[in-house]
């Protein structure tokens, strides 16, 4: 019969997989935060910037007061330790992801199908012979190197995207291109893709897809320790059928084990690396594009919470906040808050702070210890808390006692 896991024992589990479960080292170095990276598999990109660009944070999470030029040096510095591609969406990857995801991301609505055949051949070329002349590029300075774009007021997808820029979405989505870095305005800055994974041409070689698939999920099933077919799937957006089909076939041949979690439907799959710790010592907040929670059904399934980013809600209609982060304390989800880096002020803003149900005394307390070390990890001066939600006058109280 398959080992049968307790919800407690299964949420243990993914906890030390994701890196979540130690106590955070006193000094991290670039080693810790490369490690936790190779780790994860991935983090995902996101331009929002009320807080702090969303690849920053996990590892912060993780790690604490991290360098972050360390995590910049791993995508710009040669040979990379991580390059940008589509994976649960558009993420940092390891470099030998690379291959095994081109067989599998299909992002059709990037491509430039609007186009008439013909000018979009020549305009793919066009930036092409471009990018291999003049990398790294901006959209913007692609444009204008080639003149192309559409006229003011014209719409493609509900954006006002250029001709140029819809083939260079396209060519990244084929892996042809990617990205060197990023510009002052975080917009990538476009290179040919052998310029810019660490193993050149070589990179371009399609991969089996059979193959592929059981690589990305054996390696989701790594990344989170254990998970039913769909959290799998998840990890890297890939279709829910295969991916069960690819889990079953890992099973036989001893690279997963099949279980059972208690209240979880359908087969678990446990990877043989995936230990259990004793106790959880984690403690940190959590990005809404964290590895942990971008999965909101395995997150609820998890701990029992569910979530929601709130940034596209009605201000009226929300219930937590804007840009709201989770909090966990050892073993599950305590509180969540809705933060802003007033960076002109200097402050951390707690625009709102709500403790969940039955969370521990010392919520408001580490809640506080965390908030103080973010901001000194963002060069804020100080943490504000306004007087909204449930946790507010205890979270105050403890910030203001130090």
């Amino acid at each position: 019969m398959p080992a049968a896991f307790s919800l407690d024992r299964a949420r243990r589990t993914i906890l030390g997989a994701q890196q979540l479960a130690k106590p955070r080292p006193v000094r991290p170095t670039s080693g810790q935060a490369g490690r936790v990276f190779d780790a994860l598999a991935l983090l995902q990109i996101d331009s929002v910037n009320v807080l702090a660009r969303s690849h920053y944070l996990p590892l912060f999470t993780r790690l604490g007061a991290y360098d972050r030029a360390a995590l910049d040096r791993m995508s710009t510095r040669h040979p990379r330790r991580m390059v940008e591609y589509w994976a649960h969406e558009a993420s940092f990857i390891r470099p030998d992801l690379f291959a095994d995801l081109r067989q599998w991301q299909r992002r059709t609505w990037v491509r430039a199908t609007s186009m008439p055949e013909e000018p979009r051949s020549q305009l793919t070329e066009a930036v092409l012979g471009l990018l291999q002349q003049k990398h790294p590029l901006s959209a913007r300075e692609v444009e204008t190197f080639l003149g192309h774009g559409t006229q003011p007021g014209t719409k493609s997808w509900g954006w006002n995207w250029t001709d140029s820029k819809r083939v260079l979405s396209d060519l990244f989505e084929q892996g042809l291109i990617s990205s060197a870095g990023r510009g002052t305005a975080f917009e990538r800055l476009y290179a040919p893709a052998a310029a810019v994974h660490p193993d050149g041409e070589a990179a371009l070689e399609p991969a089996d897809r059979n193959e592929a698939l059981l690589r990305l999920t054996e390696t989701a099933a790594r990344a989170i320790g254990l998970g039913t077919a769909p959290m799998l799937a998840d990890y890297f957006r890939l279709p829910l059928r295969d991916t069960l089909a690819a889990a079953r076939r890992l099973a036989l041949q001893g690279r997963l084990e099949e279980i059972t979690v208690e209240g979880w439907k359908g087969p678990v799959f446990l990877h043989p690396e995936a230990g259990t710790p004793r106790r959880c010592h984690g403690r940190g907040l959590l990005s809404p594009f964290d590895s942990l929670v971008f999965d909101r059904r395995r997150l609820q399934a998890v701990f029992g919470v569910h979530y929601r980013i709130e940034i596209y809600t009605p201000a009226r209609k929300r219930q937590y906040g804007y840009y709201v982060l989770p909090f966990l304390l050892r073993e599950a989800i305590v509180a969540r808050v809705d933060l802003k880096a007033d960076r002109a002020g200097r402050a951390l803003l707690v625009q709102a702070a709500h403790s969940e149900p039955g969370s521990p005394d010392d919520t408001a307390v580490e809640l506080a210890a965390e908030l103080r070390l973010m901001a000194q990890w963002l060069g804020l001066a100080e943490v504000m808390v306004r007087p909204v939600g449930n946790l507010a006058p205890a979270l105050k109280l403890a910030v203001d006692r130090g």
